[in-house]
């Protein structure tokens, strides 16, 4: 479900280049002023950079950070002031993207002061611009989530970001933060030359700094109670094909701050406290209204059973919730009460999550809220209590000895609670019961009335999500293949197939999954029927039915005919089959099991001669199982291909080159046809 937007909590002010942007490009590009650019003198921190050596790259970077500088001051817990500057050195024409600025920022709590921005061509007079030439903008719809938002951008396009050229900008961030805490991202997808990070406290406050994805860098002292770090020669991060996302590779160092006596609601040093936080976030917020109360009595009527009455408020909350993001003030990490949210019947994931627990509460079912990354792989067990950790909330359900169901997989043994399900109300695709991959071996924050806990969620059987396919096939004396396909999809499996389809409203377009499944394994194929199963019904396996014709399937070799047993579906990867050492870990979306069945009935007048060998790969990680047999005039193919575990470490890079190899090669094997005696 990484397609479904998820909620975003409130983020500190950041500035990146159009290419994350784009949309709002096309919406900045009416207002950013189009008159002659300025010619005005660069400041002399960026020409102090013309001569210095870039840091090291390769040849496909598109540009490379010279320098980089946070300044921040904490003038009280209500008021802090960020100055910021950043310069790049073009390398590549596709570098010119880092010539459109945004600075985003939330409005009211935040304001961006003073955004300057200059070119230093490699050849003539410096340009200028200044905010008053930009423009600021809102965050503009995203479909599917309506989102409504205080997250604005201040956009500047400099002049002549062109190759060999220098461009930079600055500005200051002034801030209400709704926590005590700052983050220093200075390692990114291009080379960091230098980047400088200084704090400045008030007399009698106090910090702690946590580093993640990198080696811890003392600070130097700066003046009474400032701090300066310094790191330089930051190696950017390579683009790998399932890789780890972002915030789980990148260096960062997260900045606790403590006034005198940590008096300040808005302090916390670790995840206990960072609970104890959240949860005064969330106190009011589930008390149910009369018309809960009756909606939860008139669903629940005719459940005599707690798991029925708990999967009828789900699929209520699922489906009849729309997904809406309101998101004002502290509203992008503060959930709306469950009684505006049931009143208006839409609401975020946190909203979500807030009406579903109060509903639970009303047939004596405790639930606690969850909040998590909807990347796995953003948090890990030794991250540090951040808040900007995390970008998504769901629940966890406290179930009694009685509720037992081999359907409730999403379960945990808590040492407190006991027994605790996990459930993600935003996700309507998947059944009550079962969480996404994306959810799977993830780490969350579980909010309970003694604080919070970093816990890691439940990794589900294999066999709870995957294709099961079986074909029943026939091949002519032509060399045609033809007859029936049923597949079958569990899980993440069905749920992306749902995902896909859920606008879709022709069935010649239902059926496009099915062309390319069959394109991509039959050079000549039309489909003479086909029809999808349990398209709405999420409690229900999704399915495709089909036939087909293969023209040309089996290949003459003089009086022998070749056919490849492996008829459909391609379980190999060339994600590693690259010039470049394998930098970071490989990710698999969740736990998976697929199997194939496909009989061949063979022509009139031929027999077997010979069949491909058996296959059994088997490492710590993932296994593939193949057999091809032949029963009196029926080549029988059977595989199993299983996904054990969710992380693939570098040092295992080449285990999993090889499985993928020798499932490349069965997938090729033939059975060799001979004419009968």
């Amino acid at each position: 479900m990484k397609s479904k937007l998820f909620c975003s909590p409130a983020k500190r002010a950041q500035a990146t280049n159009w290419a994350a942007y784009a949309v709002w490009l096309t919406v900045a590009a009416c207002v950013i002023s189009t008159s002659a650019p300025a010619r005005a003198d660069a400041p002399q921190w960026m020409h102090a950079l013309v001569n210095l050596p870039v840091p090291a790259h390769d040849e496909k970077t598109n540009a490379v950070l010279l320098y980089e500088e946070e300044n921040v001051n904490v003038i009280s817990t209500d008021k802090i002031k960020t100055v910021v500057r950043r310069a790049y050195k073009i390398l590549r024409p596709d570098g010119r993207d880092f010539g459109t600025i945004f600075v985003s920022f939330n409005s009211p709590s935040q304001k961006i002061n003073g955004l300057h921005g200059w070119c230093i061509p490699a050849q003539g007079k410096d340009y200028e611009v200044k905010s008053k030439e930009g423009a600021e903008i809102s965050l503009p719809k995203i479909e599917g989530s309506e989102l409504i938002t205080d997250v604005k951008a201040k956009v500047i396009d400099i002049p002549a970001p062109d190759p060999g050229n220098i461009i930079g900008y600055e500005y200051e961030l002034e801030e209400q933060p709704l926590v005590l805490q700052e983050g220093w991202s200075f390692q990114r997808h291009i080379p960091v030359r230098e980047s400088h990070y200084q704090l400045q406290l008030p007399s009698g406050w106090e910090y702690k700094a946590n580093w993640l994805n990198y080696a811890e860098v003392k600070p130097t002292p700066a003046g009474p109670n400032v701090w300066r770090w310094t790191i330089s020669e930051v190696k950017g991060i390579r683009e790998e094909e399932q890789m780890p996302p972002l915030p789980g590779v990148a260096g960062e160092m997260i900045v606790s701050l403590f006034p005198p006596g940590g008096a300040s609601a808005k302090v916390f040093s670790d995840w206990r406290e960072m609970g104890t936080w959240y949860k005064g976030l969330i106190a009011g917020r589930l008390d149910a209204s009369a018309e809960i109360k009756q909606k939860v009595a008139a669903l629940t009527a005719s459940s005599p059973r707690t798991l029925d009455k708990m999967r009828v408020l789900a699929n209520f909350v699922q489906h009849d919730i729309r997904y809406v993001a309101i998101e004002l003030g502290i509203g992008g990490l503060q959930p709306h009460s469950a009684a505006d949210v049931f009143t208006h019947h839409y609401g975020d994931c946190k909203d979500k999550v807030a009406l579903m627990s109060s509903m639970l509460r009303e047939i004596g079912v405790d639930s606690y809220y969850v909040v998590i990354n909807s990347e796995r792989g953003s948090v890990a067990s030794e991250t540090p209590a951040n808040v900007e950790a995390f970008d998504h909330a769901i629940l966890a359900i406290k179930l009694s000895d009685d509720v037992k169901d081999p359907s409730l997989v999403a379960t945990l043994q808590h040492t407190k609670l006991g027994r605790i399900l996990f459930f993600d109300p935003t996700n309507e695709l998947t059944s009550f019961g079962q969480i996404g991959g994306y959810l799977q071996a993830n780490y969350g924050l579980l909010v309970t009335p003694d604080g919070g806990e970093l816990i890691q969620l439940p990794m589900q059987l294999a066999a709870t999500n995957g294709v099961r396919r079986a074909a029943k096939l026939s091949l002519s004396l032509n060399g045609n293949l033809q007859g029936d396909v049923q597949e079958v999809r569990l899980g993440d499996r069905a749920a992306s197939q749902r995902w896909a389809l859920r606008t879709v409203s022709k069935d010649a377009d239902r059926i496009k999954p099915i062309e390319n499944l069959l394109a991509g394994s039959l050079s000549n194929y039309v489909i003479t029927k086909a029809i999808v199963e349990n398209l709405t019904q999420t409690d229900q396996p999704f399915g495709f039915k089909y036939s087909f014709e293969a023209r040309n399937y089996a290949k003459n070799a003089g009086d022998l005919l070749l056919v490849r047993p492996r008829v459909l579906g391609v379980k190999s990867s060339a994600i590693l089959e690259t010039k470049e050492p394998r930098q970071f870990p490989i990710e698999f979306e969740g736990p998976v099991q697929d199997t194939d069945t496909f009989e061949i009935t063979l022509p009139a007048g031929y027999e077997v001669d010979d069949l491909p060998p058996p296959v059994d790969a088997d490492f710590s990680f993932a296994s593939y199982h193949s057999k091809t047999e032949a029963k009196g005039n029926v080549i029988a193919y059977t595989r199993t291909f299983e996904v054990k575990e969710l992380s693939v470490p570098v040092s295992k890079a080449d285990e999993l080159k090889k499985f993928y190899r020798i499932i490349a090669s069965d997938e090729r094997n033939t059975a060799v046809l001979k004419t009968s005696k």
